[in-house]
């Protein structure tokens, strides 16, 4: 390589530099096709390509030896090497050789500075996004890459390519350490700040973009939410000023199509981002403010905000500059802010002491003949509870009756059938008059009780009223809750009394410690005991399993098909195929649970059928929510139908259904429905292996 320098300067032959070039990097792949099984392990990859970085820099110490000494000196073809080394795939174990002693020698030294931003500049423009992208990530820091890349971004167009598009817009894989050393690049130096600006800008489009948020994974979209965060902890407030305006148009656009989404970490992400930004811009008035759960990514994403930048990289001794540190900073600035506080508590104290002397003037009120106020006691039928819900506010009487109200409806269930649609148009329409912790779920409770205990008839109500008009979508999707929670208890048996032998203890015998006399004393015990014991009966080894009819089959078909018949009918103020495509989402779940409970009834079979004709007409529904319900639809529908009854009624759209399967698990953007999608197709696959072993 050396060599090759040498006579680069004296226009050296380019076939020979080229054969060179082939021959040094890919020596390992012509060894050990000669060689085969006998290869040397100083040419296996893993230890020839860190023996190869190590050339590289004795080579790169010589020609700055060269350089120092006057003489004229080429470094591309070096530049070429670490290029194909790169594009082969090799560019970590090379890089782990060559950034380390780059990053010490380029520290106080101009000339091997200057010497690294030749060598990744002489790159061919085809090799150069593999040495990019290897640089990347094998650097500890941001401070490091702008060192060792210089204005490389500003120089070549490739590489401006690959670090503002590649690396941050047209893949998501780059873990956040990657991300912080790519924009703290871009931002550590003014040449280059105006790049930064303009990823923001880029980056901003892309996330205030309604398409971006429906058809790109949600983990594409935290990938563009970190880059946005990264690139406001790195700009000024000069720049924010600048573009204050053109931030504020993209987090109106972008924070209603992230709110508009079906997905809580779709809206989680928009709610942060939208926080974020509105921090920075109104700085004065007014910031934007949700309520969300904090996880440990909302804390990573709040982090990355708070984060200061990296110091800019100077070619200066490593000792410079520490009297001004900010741990000495912080010391000073701590230092007299303890007698302000000191004071304050005194005169915190006096006040307090002050205060307590007035408060001697005032004489206690008497309160011997106070009593205590009664508790109101709770309806005891059911009409009682639907006078009160209706009646006029009786705040402690109304509390009273939501909590007892489920276990009347349970206890007298005669009575609850002869007002039951009555009371369940009262409890849908309820509205909290007094504030109780778990109103919605005693409510939810109630109404499910409800239509257990007359089922056909309250079943009818609510689904006719899905589709009716003055009704919130939370009405609607309360109703789909109740349908669901009811299937699921009428579906499930009744649990078994206990038995009366369950009280009678079983004999034991007691081993007593330290009677180790023998080491196979306990089966000498067993064998003695089998043998010396009479037994007129063996006793069950497992807990039979709970037999009881289901329930749910006889009213299937109440719950199920009046929610599924209507679905395509816009109203006007509910459009499911149109803006309400969240209920979709939740009426595609709700029919597959209602569905999974009615396995083995005579209905599953034509609800199955109408379920896949369901799925067909929405399969191509542009929200990931509503997809992932209508494969549960399609898996509810194999679990539950028998496979007879599956091949005689719709073999030919499973053929469909199979096809349109395969392409979701390969080509959807969400990583959820590809795997509902895999299930199926596996599902799928055990229903024609279980048909082949079949007897015919």
């Amino acid at each position: 390589m050396w060599e090759v320098c040498q006579q680069h300067a004296q226009a050296a032959s380019p076939e020979l530099q080229e054969t060179l070039l082939n021959k040094v990097v890919c020596l390992p792949d012509h060894l050990s096709n000669k060689l085969r099984g006998e290869n040397l392990p100083i040419f296996l990859p893993q230890n020839y390509f860190p023996l190869l970085g190590t050339e590289i820099i004795q080579v790169l110490q010589r020609i700055s030896d060269s350089l120092r000494g006057g003489l004229d000196c080429s470094i591309s073809f070096v530049s070429q090497v670490l290029g194909k080394v790169c594009v082969h795939g090799r560019q970590k174990e090379i890089l782990s050789t060559l950034v380390p002693c780059l990053t010490d020698l380029t520290k106080s030294d101009c000339i091997w500075q200057r010497m690294c931003w030749r060598l990744v500049e002489c790159v061919p423009d085809r090799w150069m996004e593999a040495v990019v992208c290897g640089f990347v990530q094998a650097v500890p820091g941001a401070d490091v890459l702008s060192r060792l890349l210089g204005n490389l971004v500003v120089k070549n167009k490739k590489a401006q390519f690959v670090v503002t598009q590649k690396l941050l817009l047209l893949q998501y894989s780059c873990p956040t350490a990657m991300l912080q050393n790519v924009l703290g690049y871009l931002a550590l130096d003014n040449s280059r700040r105006f790049l930064l600006i303009k990823v923001l800008q880029e980056l901003m489009e892309t996330w205030a973009s309604s398409s971006a948020v429906k058809h790109s994974p949600v983990e594409q979209q935290l990938y563009i939410s970190k880059a946005i965060l990264i690139c406001l902890s790195h700009l000024k407030d000069v720049e924010i000023d600048s573009h204050r305006q053109e931030l504020f148009t993209c987090v109106m656009e972008g924070m209603k199509c992230h709110l508009d989404s079906n997905l809580p970490r779709i809206r989680c992400l928009g709610m942060i981002v939208a926080e974020s930004i509105s921090s920075r811009i109104n700085t004065d008035g007014p910031i934007l403010k949700f309520q969300y759960e904090e996880d440990d990514e909302t804390r990573e994403l709040k982090s990355l905000l708070t984060q200061m930048p990296s110091p800019p990289s100077v070619i200066s001794p490593p000792d410079e500059g520490r009297k001004d540190s900010p741990s000495a900073v912080t010391e000073a600035e701590s230092k007299p802010d303890r007698k302000p506080v000191a004071a304050a508590y005194a005169v915190s104290e006096e006040g307090s002491d002050s205060e307590l002397d007035s408060d001697d003037d005032f004489i206690p009120y008497d309160m011997s003949a106070d009593k205590e106020l009664k508790k109101t006691k709770a309806p005891l039928y059911i009409r009682d509870c639907i006078e009160v819900l209706t009646g006029p506010e009786d705040v402690e009487k109304w509390e009273a009756t939501m909590r007892v109200l489920e276990t009347l409806i349970q206890r007298n269930t005669a009575a609850t059938q002869e007002v039951s649609v009555e009371l369940a148009k009262v409890l849908l329409h309820l509205e909290e008059k007094i504030y109780i912790d778990d109103f919605m779920e005693l409510r939810q409770k109630a109404l499910v009780a409800v239509t257990v205990t007359d089922p056909v008839p309250v079943a009818q109500y609510l689904t006719s009223q899905f589709y009716s008009l003055n009704y919130s979508l939370r009405q609607r999707m309360d109703i789909l809750d109740v349908l669901a929670l009811a299937a699921q208890e009428l579906s499930r048996p009744k649990a078994p009394g206990k038995s009366k032998l369950s009280s009678v203890q079983t004999p034991y015998i007691q081993i007593l410690p330290g009677s180790d006399s023998s080491k196979d004393w306990r089966r000498i015990v067993d064998e003695r005991i089998r043998s010396k014991t009479r037994r007129f009966a063996k006793g069950q080894s497992q807990v039979e399993l709970v037999c009881a009819p289901n329930k749910f089959s006889s009213v299937a078909g109440h719950f199920f098909f009046p929610l599924i018949q209507n679905f395509d009918r816009p109203l006007v103020t509910f459009d499911l195929l149109g803006d309400d495509h969240f209920v979709l989402g939740r009426l595609a779940h709700t029919l597959a649970i209602l569905l999974y409970f009615a396995v083995n009834t005579v209905a599953a079979a034509a609800m199955g059928k109408a379920l896949l004709e369901f799925v067909w007409a929405l399969r191509f529904h542009t929200d990931s929510y509503v997809r992932q319900g209508l494969l549960s639809c399609v898996s509810s529908m194999l679990l539950s139908v028998p496979s007879d009854r599956l091949l005689e009624d719709v073999i030919e759209e499973l053929v469909e259904t199979q096809a349109w399967l395969a392409d979701v698990a390969e080509k959807d953007p969400d990583g959820d429905c590809r795997r509902l999608a895999l299930q199926n197709l596996l599902l799928m696959e055990n229903l024609k292996t279980k048909l082949e072993a079949a007897p015919s």
